[in-house]
């Protein structure tokens, strides 16, 4: 398909389309209008505006905080063969929050925040049910600290599920958190990868710690984060067997950066990496068409965006409206940068460094990164993630641009098919099953 910097044509089942780079606007083009690029940039500047430019180039000024992680826990009770983080001393010793700091952390949130700002605080580690008592103790101290200040807070858990007790289900539930579990797939796929620390298997406990949000309380919303590892190559099965599990939705992330090089995805993985993606994604695309729940996670996610018309510069909002807190108190960009001291701004005590932030934020933004100034998905993408990037470079760069070709494809077909998925999802699934009951019970 013919794509330069500034827009990219693509076909779909239902025709040829246009992607206008600025603003990541879409449009229908003409199968019989020529596609050499002198025609399709006069197209794209007659579609566009003098002064309609979405993306300038100018570096967002450092918002508001709206979120902040807590690693609770920078240690952890799994020994997973791809972890970036040792185990999640980040190449220190292992340590616990106090209760001091992560008071401080809520307290240093709402005071950067906006006036009637919805917060969000993750808790995340390591392990974080390895500093149960905090999490006790500052779910209720972080809501009352909220209310005080007339600001709502909201609250996530990244956890394994292998320490899970019937009281963590229950404050999970009673706290409204959306909490995602680590799992790679069935037992024998993520025993290989994701033992615990003596070697015994963690699925066992992870399905036990599944059956306590059954039995004792079920978060608001409970997702599956899947590692993608060299030796995971059935992406469909994986993610079939994930979802049979009871999760509300389940997503694929690729190890790029690993303490033993030997479980990162190299460039070439990527191949069946984007194959295994497509094929799951085009079993979500007919079960949303059939009115049926595939809450395929990487997808769904992409549809969404697309929707809007996302068109952002930065790859996630790490530095910007969001920070993490390490153990001892420090900010960090974001929980992958916990401990790296290029990406430090500030503690919880003193404030965040607002003129490092703008610093990162300006040499971040996508249009100062190469190759990303002249790629079509930059404004989709954004750059991509800054510990990876740091690490790797940008080695997945053909397999997110394949990925997001397939996903505007989808997303077109969907948009003319099934367009009542995109107003509400929850109502279309229930509007959909309900006519199917309604045409069975009739039919009897």
């Amino acid at each position: 398909m013919e794509n330069t910097t500034d827009f990219h044509l693509f076909e779909s089942e239902v025709g040829r389309h246009l992607l206008v780079v600025d603003g990541s606007r879409l449009y229908d083009i003409s199968q019989e209008l020529p596609t050499d690029e002198g025609t399709l940039s006069k197209l794209v500047e007659e579609i566009s505006p003098a002064g309609s430019q979405r993306i300038d180039g100018t570096a967002l000024s450092p918002p508001p905080l709206q979120t902040l992680s807590l690693n609770v826990a920078q240690t952890c009770n799994m020994g997973c063969s791809y972890c970036y983080a040792g185990q999640g001393a980040f190449g220190g010793k292992p340590k616990l929050m106090s209760y001091d700091v992560a008071e401080a952390s809520v307290d240093r949130l709402i005071a950067e925040s906006g006036e009637g700002a919805d917060l969000v605080i993750g808790f995340m580690g390591g392990e974080p049910f390895v500093n149960r008592p905090l999490l006790c103790s500052i779910m209720p101290y972080a809501e009352r600290a909220a209310a005080a200040a007339r600001r709502t807070v909201r609250f996530s858990l990244t956890t394994n599920a292998t320490l899970l007790e019937p009281d963590d289900a229950k404050l999970l539930a009673r706290h409204r958190t959306q909490v995602a579990v680590s799992i790679d797939g069935p037992k024998a796929v993520n025993d290989a990868v994701r033992p615990m620390n003596d070697g015994s298997s963690s699925y066992d406990r992870l399905i036990r710690g599944l059956q306590l949000f059954e039995k004792h309380g079920r978060p608001y919303h409970l997702s599956a984060r899947i590692t993608v590892t060299p030796s995971a190559r059935d992406l469909p099965g994986i993610l079939d067997h994930v979802l049979s599990l009871g999760f509300d939705s389940a997503g694929f992330s690729p190890v790029l950066v690993s303490l033993d090089p030997s479980q990162a995805l190299e460039q070439t993985d990527f191949d069946w990496m984007l194959e295994g993606m497509i094929a799951s994604g085009q079993k979500a695309q007919q079960s949303i068409l059939a009115g049926k729940r595939y809450s395929f996670s990487n997808f769904e996610t992409a549809l969404q965006e697309i929707d809007r018309g996302s068109h952002r510069p930065y790859p996630c909002g790490a530095g910007a409206a969001y920070l993490s807190v390490s153990a001892d108190g420090g900010l960090y960009a974001c929980h992958r940068l916990v401990e790296d001291p290029k990406h430090r701004f500030g503690d919880v005590w003193s404030g965040s460094d607002y003129s490092a932030r703008a610093s990162h934020l300006t040499a971040r933004h996508v249009d100062r990164q190469e190759p990303c100034r002249s790629c079509w998905a930059r404004y989709l993408c954004g750059g991509g993630c800054y510990h990876e990037v740091d690490r790797r470079g940008r080695p997945a760069c053909d397999y997110i641009r394949g990925w997001l070709e397939f996903c505007l494809a989808s997303y077109v077909v969907l948009k003319e098919r099934a367009p009542d998925y995109f107003r509400n999802p929850d109502l279309y699934f229930d509007t959909t099953v309900a006519g199917r009951l309604q045409s069975a019970y009739s039919d009897n």
